[in-house]
């Protein structure tokens, strides 16, 4: 007889949960795990590796805030363990522009449901275009899309056009099967 030896992986948790912002707008950031010892860190054009706390953002208890967004703190975040073990990336985007794509920031699960809303500043409630990967996959209304069932084939970049209004920054949905532990 073999026991299983399960590992606990940090999981990055943004809130609010999408990964485009409009600057002036505030971010939330955790590594949440069982463990101790795992920081949260970024990658800006400006930064390298940069820890919360420290060199961006202000640490209360395992929870990292920005207050107020800025283009320059569009970047890859990620937790990382003392031992220099890294989990859960994902892309921040932060824009002056008029609109946004709020979609899932962490990868979304075989068969769920994905709602995408382009989100214009101010808001509004105007149809909009969605694209993935370049190719027009269909209109919303009020701004809102649904994929009822996703699929593998529904991974790619998305982006969300308002006519008089202006485009989206382009935003990755990735989409995995079923999560299983990690053992050895």
């Amino acid at each position: 007889m073999s026991l299983l030896s399960c590992t606990t992986t940090a999981q990055l948790i943004v809130s609010p949960s999408r990964s485009q912002f409009f600057d002036t707008q505030s971010v939330s950031l955790s590594c949440e795990d069982e463990g101790p010892g795992w920081t949260l860190r970024r990658n800006t054009s400006r930064q390298t590796r940069a820890q919360c706390g420290r060199q961006w953002g202000k640490m209360k208890g395992s929870t990292c805030r920005i207050s107020v967004l800025v283009p320059l703190d569009s970047g890859v975040y990620w937790c990382e363990s003392s031992e220099g073990q890294t989990r859960t990336s994902i892309s921040l985007s932060v824009t002056g522009g008029p609109l946004v794509l709020h979609s899932p920031v962490l990868p979304v699960m075989e068969g769920q449901e994905v709602s995408l809303h382009c989100q214009t500043h101010p808001p509004s409630n105007r149809s909009a275009d969605f694209y993935k990967d370049g190719v027009f996959v269909g209109a919303g209304p009020a701004g809102h899309m649904t994929i009822p069932q996703v699929s593998l084939a529904h991974q790619g970049v998305y982006r969300c056009d308002i006519t008089g209004v202006g485009q989206s920054p382009p935003s990755w949905m990735s989409v995995s099967g079923q999560r299983s532990p990690v053992c050895f």
